[in-house]
């Protein structure tokens, strides 16, 4: 059966499929010896993929969930020779990290070589719950946190509705605990939705994916996924999506 060559890459453990499509537009896979560019593009299981003049192969697929330490990047190298996620998990398969944590935040971060699996977990058209705990310089009162819950304005365009509540308000040291729950994927998404009322972040931990929570874990652990828990994830991704269908 014909396949979408992104999704054959991706598939295959190589990179995401939205890196896919980037090395199909740079002119880096070739089906048959033919170089392709269009995304569209469909191979068959028997025709030979290349990237980068190497022919795909398909690997075991392997899931973890880590408690990303503060000041690392969620990348799989980096050429300021800055720590990265990588760092902190023994694996010989090609894993690379599911979205991203930005420097300074901590928590949950899954990684894997599964490209669809990473695909359905970050595109926004899925809706998979994320949340964070939240502490700000400022006072954020009811009436910011019922904003947040019917979604407010932000350059890149108005946010979801996100689920709030508040754990502690000190109005004495100016200052507030939250968890915010969200369910798309922008870029600093919820520093941003703080900047929006003038607070800034102070400390950002990612406590739950989904049903996921790190648990136990302390910064820089890690744990494999249980194959139940993949096939959760995968159904609850599929269902978000039907829902916005």
């Amino acid at each position: 059966m014909a396949e979408r060559l992104q999704k054959i890459i991706a598939a295959s453990g190589l990179a995401s499929r939205r890196k896919a499509e980037d090395m199909i537009r740079e002119g880096r896979v070739a089906v048959n010896g033919k170089v392709i560019t269009e995304l569209g593009f469909q191979a068959e299981s028997s025709d030979t993929v290349t990237v980068d003049g190497k022919a795909l192969t398909k690997e075991e697929k392997v899931y973890y969930l880590m408690n990303k330490p503060k000041h690392t990047l969620c990348t799989v190298s980096d050429d300021k020779d800055r720590d990265t996620v990588m760092q902190y998990i023994d694996d010989r398969h090609r894993i690379f990290p599911v979205g991203r944590l930005d420097f300074e935040t901590t928590g949950l971060l899954l990684l894997t070589n599964d490209g669809d699996f990473s695909y359905k977990m970050t595109h926004p058209r899925h809706h998979i719950p994320k949340t964070y705990e939240c502490a700000v310089n400022g006072v954020l009162t009811d009436q910011q946190a019922r904003m947040l819950s019917r979604g407010i304005e932000l350059e890149d365009g108005k946010t979801l509705p996100a689920e709030v509540f508040i754990v502690k308000r000190n109005e004495n040291k100016n200052k507030t605990v939250l968890y915010i729950t969200i369910f798309e994927g922008r870029n600093r998404e919820v520093r941003r939705m703080m900047e929006y009322f003038g607070f800034e972040v102070t400390r950002l931990d990612r406590k739950q994916f989904g049903f996921l929570t790190y648990g136990n874990l302390r910064q820089g652990q890690y744990r494999k996924l249980r194959m139940f828990e993949v096939r959760q994830l995968i159904r609850l991704a599929d269902e978000g999506a039907a829902v916005q269908d």
